[in-house]
């Protein structure tokens, strides 16, 4: 079945960057349109970047400029480069895969980033 494992959140000081990444298995990696979204608490799930297959990559307008979505066919991974990190970044990132027009839409357990001095 189709599996996807988040990896590389953690604590970080404001103005500190991270990678997350994000392991698939089970697909047809190159159909499906790859994202990241974040939940902070007491919030709704929001976009953060999305990368169509194909296509190019689209950002939430508060990350723009300072986080970047790229993807490894062969690897089947999706990566996050978030940098100049701020306190309201701190939220669960989940990676998500769609195939268009489909019904097929998963989603990762999550990893928990943190920005705190």
């Amino acid at each position: 079945q189709v599996q996807l494992v988040e990896s590389g959140g953690g604590l970080v000081q404001p103005g500190g960057s991270l990678r997350l990444s994000c392991a698939a298995s089970g697909m047809s990696f190159s159909v499906y349109d790859m994202g990241w979204y974040r939940q902070a608490p007491g919030k709704q799930r929001e976009l953060v970047a999305s990368m169509p297959t194909g296509g190019r990559p689209n950002y939430g307008d508060s990350v723009k400029g300072r986080f970047t979505i790229s993807r490894d066919t062969a690897k089947k991974m999706v990566y996050l480069q978030l940098n100049s990190l701020k306190p309201e970044a701190t939220a669960v990132y989940y990676c998500n895969a769609h195939w268009p027009g489909r019904r097929d839409d998963y989603w990762g357990q999550g990893t928990q980033v943190t920005v705190s001095s």
